[in-house]
């Protein structure tokens, strides 16, 4: 896993060749690629929001409880999983459209890729600034969508422009899951489940 990680960031297009011949299946590939990956901004915010905290101004850093971090971070590592899983069956779905057959197992392995900017990116929360956050994330999306529009016509072996084409559905799908998963944030915070801090 970790040679293509470093892959994705020094050489991604040979990178996505080698990934494309390789066979796995779902559960292989959750259990030693996802799981892990997914598991970097989980622990990183879990850190960062219970040991540093956010300072603004001259004011003490403001951390969250212990349990309500915890669970934040178990509720954050459902989404991300679930958002993954999600992407990789609509590229599986669409993929019929432009002639290509991969398994669902291929298209998972794709989406968890892909996404590793992001997953990475992750590790900024280990010192929760909002400054840094947005500079990192802006970057870590912007590698993610470049791995996105680089990867697609190399893993589905179609060409160039129906790769863009097929790259553009799937940021959009990418961006309807994230609104999805803000929302439901929203509503779960609605029903009280929200974050405690400590005094």
């Amino acid at each position: 896993m970790i040679h293509h990680v470093l892959g994705l960031f020094t050489h991604p297009d040979q990178e996505w060749r080698e990934i494309r011949g390789e066979e796995e299946s779902i559960s292989h590939m959750y259990l030693t690629h996802t799981l892990v990956l997914a598991a970097i901004p989980v622990v990183s915010a879990f850190i960062g929001t219970t040991r540093m905290g956010w300072v603004i101004g001259d004011r003490p850093p403001v951390m969250l409880t212990v349990e309500s971090a915890l669970w934040m971070s178990i509720m954050s590592y459902v989404a991300m999983l679930g958002g993954v899983a999600i992407m990789g069956a609509f590229i599986h779905w669409m993929a019929r459209t432009y002639d290509a057959n991969p398994s669902m197992a291929r298209c998972i392995a794709f989406a968890t890729y892909t996404a590793t900017p992001l997953f990475v990116g992750g590790l900024a929360a280990l010192y929760p600034d909002l400054a840094l956050g947005m500079v990192v994330g802006l970057a870590a999306i912007s590698y993610t969508v470049f791995l996105l529009y680089v990867g697609l016509p190399t893993f589905m072996s179609i060409p160039a422009d129906e790769g863009f084409l097929f790259s553009s559905s799937v940021l959009a799908v990418g961006l309807v899951v994230l609104v999805a998963i803000m929302a439901a944030t929203v509503i779960i915070w609605g029903l009280g489940v929200g974050p405690m801090y400590t005094s």
